[in-house]
């Protein structure tokens, strides 16, 4: 019984007593792996099971050359406030630019010169980019004159130093578009009051991870449409901390690994940011599933048309590979479990909808903007793309009809980097599942280990405590200490033999008295 006192105990000085749901599984708590997860038709065990098929297919997916080249520009300047002390001058915030020569033809400058953007009837222009109507947020592209190919594969989604001020400015801006009553204007006073969330200052988020707000809402008072948002926006904050804890620099090896206690006291202790995380998963399969059709026809290839006919080029080749990895990913989005998981039709439905959806169009809009203040160019891009994915996924769900998404007549709906943005995204979410997973398994060895050690511990002070005794029982009365030197002995062999002992004591001394 002592054992499995201090078995607790120790558990709960390791963690907030708020991290077991997530840690250790428990049927109670946004992350454990059962119940449903809210506002879906989805269970997170259905989830968690499906990752294990997920997460390999679309990491296996973003390899290929297609997914893993992305144009972002990484230049553009903030339009809502300057600060040049937030740059980040760490080496680990540089990007790796891919090499020209790399690139397929059919993106490059040249093969790009002829493509026509829309013009202002088509599409609202800002500084240095554009949107469509449709569109849920400003993106770049790859017939943009500016922006550079980057290789996702190089530059993964880790731990870069980048925290303090300017990164608490990105999240507050970005948490404060959730209040849709706020104009544009309002997020250039972002600057102005920083908050800060209480937490070991030894786990500085970094990467945009800083300050994650506990953001709450309240059900009665809140629309569908805003709690969606919000969902969205929390499970993406979340996404990336889980990626910085799982890839947290060690500066004493040089090396990157995961990091326990980043992940308990940012993420499991508030088990509501990771359900976020699980809604996201819903939702991006979703739009994968509905726009399957349109998908299964998409031209993923980088072998330009006339070379295609040769199947012995070594492009053909990785097309046919791509395309395989490609469809294999879309079965499983297409299962009737997951393609059915989500219902988009049940929001904006009110007479107000259209204003709605406007003004939601608008906010998220201007998170994909807010992103160019990022001082950190790594964590830029992956914001950008991030965001980028989930406005892709948002666009499928809501401002596209079945008639849209049809690849016979309309075969150029998407754009190459919202497709890339959108699968890379997806794989994003789904290792932050697979960390999550990872994370479970790291805290129940150092609850198993912290145990042997406490076993180990009262062996000994229990070994300590019988010697000691042994050693003054003895110097005592002869009888008296024979007989509890036996009973202690007795004791120490987990009571073996205790009643004999105290009844052949008892029995001598009633001897002794008559």
């Amino acid at each position: 019984m002592l054992l499995f006192t201090l078995f607790f105990a120790l558990a709960a000085a390791v963690a907030p007593p708020e991290a077991s749901d997530v840690l250790e599984g428990k049927p109670q708590g946004y992350c454990s792996p059962s119940g449903p997860i809210e506002a879906t038709n989805c269970a997170y065990e259905t989830i968690e099971g499906l990752n294990n098929e997920l997460f390999p297919a679309v990491h296996d997916l973003v390899s290929f050359p297609f997914f893993k080249y992305y144009k972002v520009d990484l230049y553009r300047e903030c339009p809502f406030w300057k600060d040049d002390s937030g740059m980040c001058m760490n080496r680990a915030c540089a990007v790796q630019e891919a090499d020209d020569s790399e690139i397929p033809e059919k993106w490059r400058a040249s093969a790009l010169s002829e493509v026509r953007l829309p013009d202002a009837e088509e599409a609202e222009g800002m500084a240095g980019c554009y949107f469509r109507n449709d569109d849920f947020c400003a993106t770049d592209d790859d017939a943009s004159p500016g922006g550079v190919y980057v290789d996702l594969t190089l530059n993964p989604e880790r731990y870069t130093g980048y925290a303090g001020g300017s990164a608490h400015d990105i999240w507050k801006a970005i948490y404060q578009e959730n209040c849709f009553g706020l104009s544009e204007a309002s997020i250039a006073d972002a600057k102005a009051g920083r908050g800060r969330s209480v937490a070991p200052p030894s786990f500085g988020m970094g990467a945009m991870g800083d300050d994650m707000q506990r953001a709450g809402l309240a059900p009665a008072e809140t629309c569908e449409e805003k709690k969606l948002y919000y969902r969205v926006i929390s499970g993406l904050h979340a996404s990336i901390a889980t990626s910085i804890c799982a890839n947290w620099l060690d500066r004493e090896t040089g090396t990157w690994v995961p990091n326990l206690d980043c992940f308990i006291w940012r993420l499991a202790k508030f088990p509501e940011r990771l359900g976020n995380v699980y809604f996201n998963a819903v939702l991006l399969l979703r739009a994968v599933a509905r726009a399957a059709p349109y998908f299964h026809a998409y031209d993923i290839a980088i072998t330009p048309p006339s070379l295609r006919l040769n199947e012995g080029t070594a492009r053909g080749a990785v097309d046919d590979a791509t395309r395989t990895s490609f469809e294999r990913l879309l079965a499983l989005a297409e299962r009737a479990d997951i393609a059915s998981s989500f219902e988009e039709r049940a929001f904006f439905t009110d007479p107000d909808a259209p204003i709605v959806m406007q003004q939601f169009k608008s906010h998220f809009r201007n998170v994909s903007r807010i992103m160019d203040c990022v001082g950190c160019d790594k964590c830029r891009m992956w914001g950008k793309l991030q965001v980028s994915g989930f406005g892709t996924a948002l666009k499928i769900l809501f401002a596209l009809d079945e008639k849209d998404l049809n690849p016979e007549t309309n075969p150029d709906l998407l754009r190459r980097t919202e497709v890339v943005a959108l699968f890379n995204t997806l794989h994003r979410v789904a290792e932050t599942l697979h960390s999550v997973a990872s994370f479970r398994e790291m805290w129940a060895e150092r609850i198993a280990a912290e145990a042997a050690i406490a076993a180990e511990k009262e062996k000994r002070e229990s070994d300590e405590l019988a010697t000691t005794s042994y050693s003054w029982v003895a110097s005592g009365p002869g009888a008296l200490g024979t007989a509890v030197l036996a009973i202690l002995e007795a004791v120490r062999r987990h009571c073996r033999g205790c009643v004999g002992a105290v009844a052949r004591w008892l029995a001598s001394t009633r001897k002794t008295e008559l």
